[in-house]
C-alpha cells in the first residue's frame, strides 16, 4: 500500500516504479533525498502516537465548544439553576473523564458544554455588575498562558520534582484556607475581616492566579512527556482536557480577583 509519507513503509514509502523491460515487471524505485523532504509530515493517525499537532487541534475542538455553549448562555441570560447544574454537571464528568483508564473523547466535549454553560451565566452576571470586566479576564486569562508557555519553552522553569512536590503542598493549603474562608463566608463570619471577599479572600485570588499559572507549566512539562514517551495517538483528548481544566481555573481566579479590586 502506499503511503504519502515515503519514510512509512519500511522507512521509505513505496514509490511508483518504473515498468521492467523484459519481464513487464513492475520494480520499486528508491526515493531520493529531495523526495523524502518533499514528503508531508507523519500525522498522529498514521504513526498512531500522540503529537504536539494533535493537542493542539483537540484542546481547539474542546475551546470552540466551551466558547459556543458559553456565548448561548450569555445571550439567553439563564439563570442560577442552570449554573449549578453547569458547574456540577462539569465536575462528574470531570471527575469520571480524569480517572478513566480509557480515553474519552464524547466525554471531554461534554465537560467542555457543561463548562461553557456555567461560565457563559456566570460571566453574564459578573459583567451585569462590572462592565468590561470579562474581556479584562480573557485578556489576563490568554496573557497569563502565553507568557508562562513562554517561560516553559525558553526553558526558564523547570519542571523538577522538587517544583511538584511543592505545588502540590501549595495546593493543599490554598484548598484548606479557601474552604475555610468558603465557610465563613457563607455564615457570615468575619465579613468585617475579609475572610470572603476582603484581604484573605484576595489573597486567596493571588494565589489561586499563581498556583493556576504554575501548574500550566506542569500541564505542558507532563504533555511534552507523554509524545517523548510515544503515547497513543487518542491521549491527546485528555491532554487537551487537562489543558482545559486549568485554564477555566485560572480564569475564574482571575475574574473574581478583578471584581474584588473594582470593590476596594
Amino acid at each position: 500500500m502506499e503511503s504519502s509519507n515515503p519514510v512509512l513503509s519500511r522507512g521509505y514509502a513505496a514509490m511508483p516504479g518504473s515498468r521492467n523491460s523484459r519481464s513487464g515487471a513492475v520494480t520499486q524505485q528508491e526515493p531520493t533525498i529531495e523526495e523524502i523532504y518533499a514528503a508531508p509530515s507523519a500525522s498522529g493517525l498514521q504513526t498512531g502516537r500522540m503529537t504536539m499537532e494533535d493537542v493542539v487541534a483537540r484542546t481547539t475542538i474542546l475551546f470552540v465548544v466551551l466558547i459556543a455553549v458559553g456565548g448561548f448562555a450569555w445571550t439567553a441570560n439563564l439563570g442560577g439553576g442552570i449554573l449549578m447544574v453547569g458547574f456540577l454537571g462539569a465536575f462528574v464528568v470531570g471527575m469520571i473523564n480524569t480517572f478513566s483508564k480509557k480515553v474519552r473523547p464524547a466525554l471531554a466535549i461534554a465537560y467542555a458544554a457543561l463548562e461553557g454553560l456555567a461560565l457563559g451565566v456566570l460571566s453574564h452576571v459578573y459583567e451585569t455588575r462590572y462592565p468590561g470586566i470579562v474581556s479584562q479576564a480573557i485578556i489576563g486569562t490568554v496573557a497569563a498562558f502565553a507568557g508562562v508557555l513562554f517561560l516553559y519553552r525558553s526553558g526558564r522553569v523547570k519542571v523538577t520534582p522538587q517544583f511538584q512536590r511543592a505545588m502540590m503542598g501549595a495546593m493543599i493549603g490554598y484548598l484548606v484556607l479557601g474552604l475555610v474562608s468558603m465557610v465563613a463566608g457563607a455564615f457570615g463570619v468575619g465579613k468585617g475581616y475579609g475572610l470572603y471577599t476582603g484581604g484573605i479572600g484576595l489573597l486567596l485570588c493571588v494565589g489561586g492566579v499563581a498556583l493556576a499559572s504554575f501548574f500550566l507549566i506542569v500541564d505542558f512539562d507532563q504533555i511534552q512527556k507523554m509524545i517523548n514517551a510515544g503515547a497513543p495517538h487518542e491521549e491527546s483528548w485528555r491532554a487537551g482536557f487537562g489543558l482545559m481544566v486549568t485554564v477555566v481555573w485560572l480564569y475564574l481566579e482571575i475574574i473574581r480577583l478583578l471584581s474584588i479590586l473594582r470593590d476596594r
